[in-house]
């Protein structure tokens, strides 16, 4: 055990170096200059533009900024942002519970969807509503992200004006109200872009638990639990469900990077202050440590969902051998 959480340790601290370097590498090689864009195309002077790269360090060779970043690094700094005139760190700090917030619910949103479909489409294989299901999560899963955004925004936000449309809390009254009414407050702002991120890998994950859940009930194993006169309900939750588990639990690791990416698309429709947000803004002002730092810490959250992951399959299925 100790030796497998080793290894995906050491495993995943290499990842995250690579994906450093390689963002790194490619936002410092991506043409124009931060804050000031091009010098030939604005009213800003060539010598404020050399004075300003020499102050962020931008006018050394490329290895040697990658060195002294990766010596910051190693000491916790990550920099100033060029274009909020902050560090690095709290624009980070702001920025990233929210997104975890709204990523935390869309995972769970998507398990509880996908597994009680796909349960669902399981039991009744082959029917109508199996067929049914099948074709509604292939078409849901196809959907962009922004146009069911979209839509989710238009009807239950312009149309019906249940839900509020942009933003985590109501700017003029929150602070205003108590502790419970400001979570409430937060809760209805989380509604529809969680929908968004959740429906869509839903359906994802209700195709691989159907499948899953489909040849486990059929395994022999099964048939043994029901020749010994257990009830159907023990039958599927205490043996076919928990063997099922394992290939959800897998996506649900490999779905992290879905989140992370998706978010861009659903905090720029729906307001949200996250930290796909803070990305998209630091991308197109050519904020390299923003960018940077953004990567690094999807590194970090990609890993340990993949090591979380495969602790969980392991958990669900004890035939699987962790020491391997």
């Amino acid at each position: 055990m100790l030796g497998f959480l080793a290894r995906r340790l050491a495993l995943a601290v290499a990842t995250v170096a690579a994906v450093v370097i390689i963002t790194f590498t490619l936002v410092h090689l991506a043409p124009g200059t931060p804050m000031l864009g091009d010098p030939e195309r604005t009213l800003v002077s060539p010598e404020t533009v050399a004075r300003q790269r020499a102050l962020f360090g931008l006018d050394r060779p490329l290895p040697a900024q990658l060195a002294r970043y990766a010596l910051n690094l190693v000491r916790g700094e990550l920099g100033e942002s060029f274009t909020l005139h902050r560090p690095v760190a709290r624009v980070l700090a702001d920025a990233l519970p929210n997104t975890l917030l709204l990523g935390g619910t869309a995972l769970l949103l998507a398990l509880a969807l996908g597994v009680a479909v796909g349960a669902l489409q399981a039991l009744r294989h082959p029917s109508l509503w199996d067929t049914a299901l099948s074709a509604a999560t292939l078409v849901l899963y196809s959907v962009p992200l922004f146009w069911l955004g979209l839509l989710l925004l238009l009807v239950f936000g312009q149309e019906l004006r249940w839900l509020p449309v942009s933003g985590m809390s109501d700017p003029a009254l929150h602070s205003a109200l108590s502790p419970l009414g400001r979570l409430l407050d937060v809760a209805r702002h989380l509604v529809l872009p969680a929908a968004t991120l959740g429906m869509v890998q839903g359906a994802a994950v209700a195709r691989f638990q159907r499948s899953a859940l489909i040849e486990s009930l059929g395994a022999e194993f099964v048939r043994a639990a029901r020749a010994k006169g257990l009830p159907e309900r023990l039958v599927l939750l205490r043996h076919a469900l928990r063997h099922a588990l394992a290939p959800t639990i897998t996506l649900a690791g490999l779905s992290i990077p879905y989140l992370l990416a998706g978010s861009v698309l659903v905090e720029s429709v729906f307001g949200w202050p996250g930290l796909g947000r803070v990305a998209y803004d630091a991308i197109f002002s050519r904020d390299y440590n923003v960018v940077t730092a953004c990567a690094l810490v999807t590194g970090i959250l990609v890993a340990f969902g993949n090591l979380a992951a495969d602790v969980g399959v392991a958990a669900a299925d004890p035939r699987v051998r962790l020491e391997r």
